[in-house]
């Protein structure tokens, strides 16, 4: 199989679908590999790392796509990737279609076999592609939401950790899955006040054994959001339901209603944000207020920090891109309910429940488009 590796074009966006060790592991399998000319130097590695890894260097996108069989990337592809998407050809990348119909629509069109990241499965029923990118951009929000506390950022003006004699930031958690979990892991070590809302006994109790006393835990009502965010300095949200729209847990009222200076980080935002107020940022512009609350909504937070986010990505997703070149998709689908479930377009079908219904389109299950 002749797998492509484009140049990444979202907005800020520096990640690579595969390092350079993980082409030459494809190539040690038998097949070949194609790299778009400085794709990798966001993740300060060369062409020439790649040709000595085995890959061949492309001068343009549009031979990629004209010429690969399997297209592995790491963003949803951008319209004018849309475009050269050929009918059969594989696309294997982060896709996040629920709140996108543009994206959805041109997918269908293409006739491209498309299997995302995010929604792939593991036999605990967890999501282990989105899991190291979670748990990046979990990080990363505190990261972002300290700097955009400061007063020059449109903030409250306050320090995460506050000072002695002097009360630290009020840090509220939406969703203590991957996501949250490590925002609380970078919000207690900064030693601010922090307090993770979940619906899940069981992964309060989790928290609670991996963080003890330094970490509030509450169960996530109506009730309780609105209390926690109305008193809440920075907010996160990490609430995820796989494959389908983020549930919009806070209202526009009460986002009015929040501390002036504020500060909301969408992590969710690839699926549609959890907070009414959100709309889609980028690394170049990544802030905007509402009502004197500021708000981070960057589609691609990971991108900021290329380098870590591309190989945590490529040690998750390498053992699929290699099934999926070895057997080939239909095979590896068949073999694979987990790799199945990666499934959410089939050669002008949906073929992901939570896609369809979010979008109002007609569902194929996918055991009936790999029958086929």
């Amino acid at each position: 199989m002749l797998v492509g590796v484009p140049k990444e074009i979202k907005n800020h966006e520096y990640r690579v679908g595969l390092t350079p060790d993980s082409v030459r592991e494809v190539v040690r399998h038998g097949h070949k590999v194609m790299v778009e000319t400085r794709a990798g130097a966001g993740i300060m590695c060369s062409d020439e790392d790649y040709r000595a890894a085995g890959a061949t260097i492309a001068d343009t996108a549009e031979e990629i796509f004209a010429k690969a069989d399997m297209i592995v990337k790491v963003k949803e592809p951008q319209a004018v990737e849309r475009k050269r998407l050929r009918e059969g050809q594989i696309l294997f990348t982060y896709l996040h279609l629920a709140p996108d119909p543009e994206q959805t629509k041109d997918l269908v069109k293409s006739g491209a076999i498309c299997i995302a990241y995010e929604t792939v499965t593991d036999a605990g029923g967890r999501l282990p592609l989105l899991a190291p990118m979670s748990e990046v951009a979990g990080r990363m929000s505190i990261q972002a939401g300290a700097h955009c506390l400061e007063k020059a950022q449109g903030g409250r003006g306050m320090l995460l950790g506050g000072v002695p004699g002097v009360a630290p930031a009020k840090v509220v958690i939406l969703g203590g899955g991957v996501v949250g979990a490590n925002a609380a892991y970078m919000a207690i070590g900064a030693a601010a006040d922090v307090t993770v809302l979940d619906r899940s006994t069981d992964v309060m109790r989790s928290l609670t054994a991996r963080f003890g006393a330094a970490l509030k835990t509450v169960h996530s009502t109506v009730s309780a959001v609105e209390e926690y965010v109305l008193q809440a300095d920075l907010v996160i949200g990490g609430v995820l339901v796989p494959g389908a729209a983020a549930p919009k847990l806070v209202t526009r009222d009460m986002i009015k209603r929040m501390k002036s200076g504020s500060v909301v980080v969408d992590v969710a935002i690839d699926q549609g944000g959890c907070f009414e107020t959100s709309k889609a940022t980028t690394h170049s512009d990544p802030t905007y207020v509402v009502d004197d609350v500021v708000h981070y909504c960057v589609a691609n937070m990971p991108g900021a920090v290329p380098r870590t986010s591309t190989f945590a990505l490529n040690n998750a997703t390498l053992p699929f891109t290699l099934a999926l070149a070895d057997k080939g998709w239909k095979a590896a689908l068949a073999a694979d309910p987990h790799l199945r479930a990666g499934l959410n377009v089939y050669k002008g079908k949906i073929t992901y429940k939570a896609v369809a219904e979010a979008l109002g389109l007609s569902y194929v299950a996918p055991e009936a488009a790999v029958a086929t």
